[in-house]
This record gives structure tokens, sequence and C-alpha cells, in this order.
């Protein structure tokens, strides 16, 4: 099958006026040898750290604020703001925080700061809420004792814990941020552009969609701590969305780092001088999911009814798609097919039977959307990212001449991220492409927020097909308080195998994650994409 690309995604630009584009943003840059200049085809939706949950966010706030514990470079769970910690029983936890700790507005964290920031996190308009909520309430026993009073047991508090990052009382009341704003319906406020955390660096300037800079903290706790391995004194970060140009700027040297080069691209990147490929598979799969909830599709040619209701034609779906010619064509190679919608294998205890898919066949395909009343098939519009995942919209029109197999006629509507995110948290969608993963590799990350029915605090808040089965609803609630390590595999399983035998997601692959560097640019890369730039050396 031959795989076409948009022409608004294909490289027209000769690399040569690519470069000639760079010029101008670079000559803006500061030429400081230990700044760190960065770009990626997108940038971070927000500065509120709660706002969004979001990867190239979190990654981009996270070199302001922390978290009480932290991830070390192979994703274990450390000490970060809190040194350490306690059950004082099945449904209490216990933290002491770190001594001498300032925010960069010079103020000390102390036990309100947590509780404030927990509380905020589990806001209505929140995205982490289904984490936060997961932790209970928190009480300040003192002023850096705080306990986490849970309703029931969490196995993965820890986990989820890690997830929340801290911010100062009074700094937010100061300003007028003290719950996270709206982004979903476009509300703006400081904290979406200002910052005040106590991590490695302090945010210095933000022009979303542009750049954004931020310089070395030098009050940084982790200094003492040995936490800083690194050199960089100054990070210039840009949003530059063509492939074509940030490709150049990186060849030319005029950009020291890309977290996301195209694929087609690392083949070239590999026989660059003085450029080097570091790569790795990432904690995130990516899927298709289906309104399975409105009795008509808000974007579809049926009336009357919703043919995604219909199991045959979800099946019929999954096997039209050719994923080993999604893998070997469009993703160069750099793509992992799975059969699970989980960000690794280890959330499924490494069980080899989630990992097997449907097989790639359209006779099959074809029979099953007959069965359905839908031989003649149906149109309906696809929503897609276009600077979020790894080619999203170039997957998206793969997929569209795929079902084209089986008569679905597919709209593409790509947009990009800061368009994409508000139009699929309002629910405002029929089929759309997503991609769900990080540092936390346990199921209930994905279980719980994803493919939950949406209910309070948070739960379901990324099920956008609003899909509600309610036998897996009873085996994946009963799974996030089962204390039994046993009981909670097998709760966890039957709930997988549930969702699976359904359809009611098709999973594609998960991502090989390929970064792009200048040969004098040392970098850690972790399982879930995150650039620590405290760890990067700049030689």
């Amino acid at each position: 099958m031959k795989i076409r690309l948009s022409a608004a995604r294909r490289r027209a630009p000769l690399l040569a006026l690519a470069g000639m584009l760079w010029c101008t943003l670079a000559a803006s840059l500061p030429a400081a040898a230990q700044t760190l200049r960065w770009a990626s085809q997108g940038d971070a939706l927000t500065m509120d750290p709660h706002a969004q949950n979001e990867g190239l966010t979190n990654t981009m706030n996270g070199q302001v604020y922390e978290t009480l514990v932290r991830r070390d470079r192979e994703l274990n769970l450390v000490p970060g703001l809190a040194t350490a910690w306690e059950q004082a029983g099945p449904q209490r936890w216990r933290f002491r925080l770190r001594p001498g700790v300032k925010f960069h507005d010079g103020a000390p964290l102390s036990a309100d700061d947590v509780v404030f920031s927990i509380q905020r996190a589990q806001q209505p308009t929140s995205n982490v809420a289904v984490y936060a909520n997961a932790l209970g309430t928190p009480v300040a026993l003192d002023a850096t004792t705080v306990e986490f009073r849970l309703p029931r047991v969490n196995p993965v508090f820890l986990q989820q814990l890690a997830t929340v990052f801290i911010m100062n009382k009074a700094w937010c009341e100061k300003h007028g941020v003290t719950r996270p704003l709206d982004f979903k319906n476009k509300e703006e406020s400081y904290a979406g552009f200002h910052a005040n955390g106590t991590g490695a660096f302090t945010l210095q300037s933000r022009q979303p969609g542009t750049r954004t800079t931020y310089q070395r903290h030098p009050g940084w706790w982790g200094e003492a701590a040995g936490r800083r391995t690194g050199n960089v004194q100054a990070i210039v970060f840009n949003s530059i969305a063509n492939d074509a140009t940030r490709l150049a700027a990186l060849v030319s040297g005029e950009i020291d780092f890309v977290i996301d080069p195209a694929p087609r691209d690392v083949p070239r990147l590999r026989r660059t001088a003085g450029v080097k490929v570091i790569e790795g598979p990432e904690n995130r799969a990516v899927f298709i999911g289906m309104d399975q909830s409105r009795s008509e599709l808000l974007y579809g040619s049926v009336k009357g009814r919703n043919p995604f209701k219909d199991l045959r034609v979800r099946q019929a779906m999954y096997h039209a798609v050719d994923i080993e010619t999604m893998r070997s064509k469009l993703m160069n190679g750099l793509s992992l097919p799975t059969g699970s919608v989980l960000p690794s294998p280890l959330a499924h205890y490494s069980d080899a039977g989630f990992e097997a898919r449907l097989p790639f066949d359209l006779a099959k395909a074809r029979a099953l959307m007959a069965a359905a009343g839908y031989a003649d098939g149906f149109e309906v519009t696809l929503d897609c990212p276009n600077n979020r995942y790894v080619n999203d919209e170039e997957i998206c029109i793969a997929l569209a001449a795929m079902w084209s197999q089986i008569k679905l006629r597919i709209k593409v509507n790509a947009q990009p991220r800061a368009l994409w995110f508000p139009k699929m948290e309002r629910g405002d969608t029929s089929l759309y492409l997503l991609g769900w993963g990080g540092a936390v590799t346990d199921a209930e990350t994905t279980l719980t927020p994803v493919m939950r029915a949406p209910g309070p605090q948070g739960v379901g808040f990324y099920n956008w097909g609003r899909v509600k089965n309610d036998k897996f609803e009873a085996l994946a609630a009963a799974s996030s308080t089962e204390p039994d390590a046993k009981k909670r595999e097998a709760l966890v399983k039957a709930a997988l195998r549930e969702y699976s035998d359904q359809v009611h997601l098709i999973p594609l692959h998960r991502q090989v994650i390929p970064w792009a560097a200048r040969s004098n640019v040392e970098v850690v890369h972790r399982a879930d994409n995150w650039l620590e730039v405290p760890w990067v050396t700049l030689k």
C-alpha cells in the first residue's frame, strides 16, 4: 500500500531555503557557550503546571517546578522536595520536607504550600485532578511534615504523587491564580505566562508558539545535593513547526538539540558530521478512539444511529489497519506495533497475550462491515493533532487511505495541539487519535483517566469517546483499591481483556523516540521522553 502525505507536510522547502528562514529567528538567540538552544515542532500549552497534563508542557514546566518525589535516570522514584516518607497505616502517608528549599521569589517551602498545591491540583479545571484526587486529603502536621489521609487504599500512591508540581501558596494568592486556568475554554491567567517554582531554572520570558527562555537558578537546593551534573546556564526553547527548518537549524549549528526530528530525517542525521542521534522506545502507546456514546455522530454521514456502537464496525476498522506498512514505510521503522493501549508491557505484567493484534485482513473487515449493514461504508471526520506525536497527521492520512479499502470516507481534521486539546476535552469529536504514556507504567494511570467512564474527580477525563462498559468499570474500579498484589494483577488483566475484546479503542503502536543533537551535547534519553536540563552538558 502506498501512503501519501499531505502537501502541507511534505518537505517542500529545500533545506537551503529552510536555513535562510531560520536566520531571522536565530538572530535573537544568545551565543553563550553554556546556553542550551533547543527546539520542537510544538510548544508548551501553558505555564500553569496543573492546567494541562501533556508531555512537552510537563517537561518545560518541570525545569521550574518540582514534586515531592521525582524520577531518576531509570525512572525510579527517589526523594525530591521530600527527603523521607513512611506509611503510618494502609491509608496514611507521611512526608518530611527537604530543609532550606526556597521558591524563586525567596519564599521558603512549607507544608502549607504542599497542602495548597495538592488541593489546587484537585480542582475541576486541573488536568491532573484524577491523580491529585487519588492522593486523598493532605494535612500539614507542622511546617515541614505533611500527611496524606486516603479514603481507601491506593496501590500506586507514590506514582501519582510524582505527577503533581508544588506551587507557592502566597504567590498564587497574590496573583489570583489559586485554581488552575480553564484551558479548554481558552482562559488565560498570570500563571499561564509566569512561574515561581523551586527548580533548577527560573522562567524569564514566555512567547507562546515562538520562544520561551530560562535562566539557571543559583539558589537551587539541587546544587548542594549533587543534582546538577551538567553545565547549562540558560535555556532558549523555540517552537519550529516545519521539519525541514528544524533540521536545517540543527545541522547549521544554530540550535543544539531537537527533541522530535522527523523519522524520515533520522537516516540522514546519522550520516551528518557534527550531529548525533540518541534514540529509544518511549513509554507511550498511540491509538484510535471512537464516539460510542451519542445516538448519532457529530461528524458523520449516518443519521439516526451511531455505527461505532456496533462491535463489528470497530473490529472491521481494526482488521483494516496495515500496521506493518505503517511501521516500515511511514515510521521508518521507528515504532513498535502493539495490540495494547498501555504505555509499556510492564503495565499488563509483561503478559504477551495483550501485545497480540487483530490481524490485517481486508476480506474479514469487509465482511464485518457488510454484516453490520455498512457494506457501502459511511463518512466520518478523524480529529488529529499535527504537532504532538511522531508523524501524527501522517498517521491519520495513512489510516484514511487504509479505511477507504472498506469504503469508509475519512475527512482528516489535523490541528496544532493548542487547538486540538481544547476541542477534544470538550468531547467535540467522533473519531480521534490519541497517545498516552509517560514515566508511570502501571495500568492504573491508563485505566482510570483514559478508559473508565467519565465521572467526578477526573475519572475518564481522557475518555473522549465516552465509552461505558459496566463489566470493565467494575473490574477497573476494584483494581484501583486492591492492596493484594496478586488479586490486583488478576483484576487488571480481566479489565484489559474485556476492553480489548470489545475493541473500545484501536491500538496502533508505541513510539520509538529519536532525539538529535550537536555532537558536543551530552543528554540523558529517558523512556518518558523527558529532557532533564540539569543533566545536560555542553562541551
